[in-house]
C-alpha cells in the first residue's frame, strides 16, 4: 500500500525527522485558510497523487495552468490560488502514463532554501532479505537515470538484522553524500530514524528524494514516498486508515476484497491462472505469440468456486481484454473448482469474447467434464503451448 506524500511526512515528523510545516488541502475553499496557517514567506504547493515525476508534469486541463505539479508562491494568495488550479484537474507524469491521474488534494507547505539536493532510500533487499540503503549525490533526479549514466554516484548496502544499526551505518551514507561537521551527526541520527521507523511499520520501501542541505547547513527531509507491506497491514489500523482508494485501480481493488493476486496491465488478452511462476509464464508466452497480457491474476491454491467467479468478472470487466485464457495446472487446486467458477461467472455476466481454457492436474477429467457440458463456446487446449497460441489467433483473427 502506497500514501501521500503528505502522510508520509507526517509518520516521519512522528519518528522524529526533519521535515518542514505543511497542510493539506481537501477543498478549494480552505486554500487560503490554510496557506495562512504556515509563516512563509515562500510557499510550496504540491498535487498529492500516487506518482512520482510531478515537478515535470503537466495538466491536461488548460485553465489548471501551464506549470507543473509542484509551484512556488510568494504570498497567501498565490498559494491559494495555485491549490484551486490543480485540484480536481488530470496530472499527467512519466509515472502515469498518458491517462494522469486526477488530484483530489493538495499539500501547501513552507519553503526551503536549498544548498544541495540528495537521494536516500531504505527497501527490502530480496536478495539478502534484509533492509538495504541506498544514497547518491544526484537528488531531485530518478534514481534509474543516476543508475544507467553514473552508477559510481551510487551507494548500496544492506543491515545485518542480527546487529541491527549502528553508527557507523549512518557515517558511512554521510560521507558518501559528502556532508561534513554537524550534518554527519544529524545524518548518523537521520539514518537510524528511517532503519527504525522501516521496521515498526512493516515498510517495503522508504525514499527521500530529494534530502536537502538547507541554506542554513541543515538536512532536512523535502520529499517522501512510503510504501506498506499489504501483509503486514493488520498490525497497523492507523497505517490502513491512510489507505486512498480513489488512486488505486478499480479492478486492482475489487480483486483486494477477494485475495486475489491481480495487477492491471496494458495488453489484450486476460489471463486467469494458479500460481505466480505459472502466471509470468504463462504472460511470457503469450508476449512470445505476439500479444500482450491485460493482467497478472494468481487465484491461488485455496481459491473457491466464488472467488474464481469474481476472479473472472474483473477480467471482464477491462474493456481492453479481446479474449481470455484460463490456464490451471491442479495441484492443490483442483480443475473442476475453477471449472464450476468460470461455468458460474460466464452465466452471470456473458460472454463476449474468445475464451481459451487449459486445464491438467487434480480432477482434470472432472473439470473438462463440466466446461464441455456447460453450452460455452469454449476452445479447449492441450498444453500452455497450444493454449497460448490459439487465444492469440483468436484475438488476432
Amino acid at each position: 500500500m502506497n500514501i501521500h506524500e503528505y502522510q508520509a511526512k507526517s509518520l516521519l515528523k512522528k519518528f522524529g525527522a526533519p521535515v518542514s510545516d505543511g497542510r493539506v488541502v481537501l477543498n478549494a475553499d480552505e486554500a487560503a485558510e490554510k496557506a495562512a496557517e504556515l509563516g512563509g514567506p515562500l510557499w510550496v504547493v504540491k498535487a498529492q497523487i500516487h506518482a512520482g515525476g510531478r515537478g515535470k508534469g503537466h495538466f491536461k486541463e488548460p485553465e489548471a495552468g501551464e506549470k507543473g505539479g509542484v509551484r512556488l508562491a510568494k504570498s497567501v494568495d498565490e498559494a491559494a490560488a495555485e491549490a484551486r488550479r490543480m485540484l480536481g484537474h488530470t496530472l499527467v507524469t512519466k509515472q502515469t502514463g498518458p491517462a494522469g491521474k486526477v488530484v483530489n488534494r493538495v499539500y501547501i507547505e513552507d519553503g526551503s532554501g536549498i544548498e544541495r539536493e540528495l537521494y536516500l532510500a531504505a527497501l527490502v533487499d530480496r536478495q539478502t532479505s534484509r533492509v538495504a540503503f541506498v544514497c547518491s549525490t544526484e537528488g531531485g533526479m530518478d534514481i534509474e537515470d543516476v543508475a544507467a549514466k553514473t552508477p559510481e554516484k551510487i551507494l548500496t548496502f544492506s543491515i545485518d538484522p542480527a546487529s541491527g544499526y549502528s553508527p557507523f551505518h549512518g557515517r558511512r551514507v554521510a560521507f558518501a553524500l559528502g556532508l561534513e561537521g554537524a550534518q554527519v551527526k544529524q545524518c548518523v541520527k537521520l539514518v537510524e530514524t528511517l532503519y527504525r521507523m522501516f521496521l515498526e511499520s512493516d515498510m517495503s520501501m522508504l525514499e527521500i528524494n530529494p534530502l536537502i542541505v538547507t541554506d542554513t547547513g541543515d538536512l532536512k527531509c523535502l520529499d517522501a514516498k512510503i510504501g506498506f507491506d499489504d501483509n503486514a497491514l493488520y498490525r497497523h489500523p492507523d497505517i490502513a486508515e491512510m489507505r486512498d482508494e480513489t488512486e488505486e485501480d478499480p479492478k486492482e481493488l475489487e480483486a483486494s476484497k477477494y485475495d486475489l493476486n491481480y495487477i492491471a496491465l496494458e495488453g489484450e488478452i486476460g489471463c486467469m491462472v494458479n500460481g505466480a511462476g505459472l502466471a509470468m509464464a504463462t504472460m511470457d508466452i503469450i508476449k512470445l505469440y505476439g500479444a500482450e497480457p491485460a493482467n497478472f491474476l494468481d487465484v491461488g491454491g485455496g481459491a473457491t468456486k466464488e472467488k474464481v467467479t469474481e476472479a473472472f468478472k474483473i477480467i471482464t470487466s477491462d474493456s481492453n481484454v479481446k479474449g481470455i485464457l484460463v490456464n490451471i495446472f491442479g495441484g492443490i487446486m483442483r480443475c473442476d473448482v475453477i471449472a464450476e467458477g468460470v461455468v458460474a461467472a460466464v452465466k452471470e455476466v456473458g460472454l463476449k469474447v474468445p475464451l481459451v481454457v487449459r486445464l491438467e492436474g487434480t480432477n482434470v477429467e472432472k473439470g473438462k467434464e463440466i466446461i464441455n457440458n456447460s453450452g460455452l463456446d469454449v476452445i479447449a487446449a492441450d498444453d500452455l503451448d497450444d493454449a497460448a497460441q490459439k487465444i492469440v489467433k483468436a484475438v488476432k483473427g
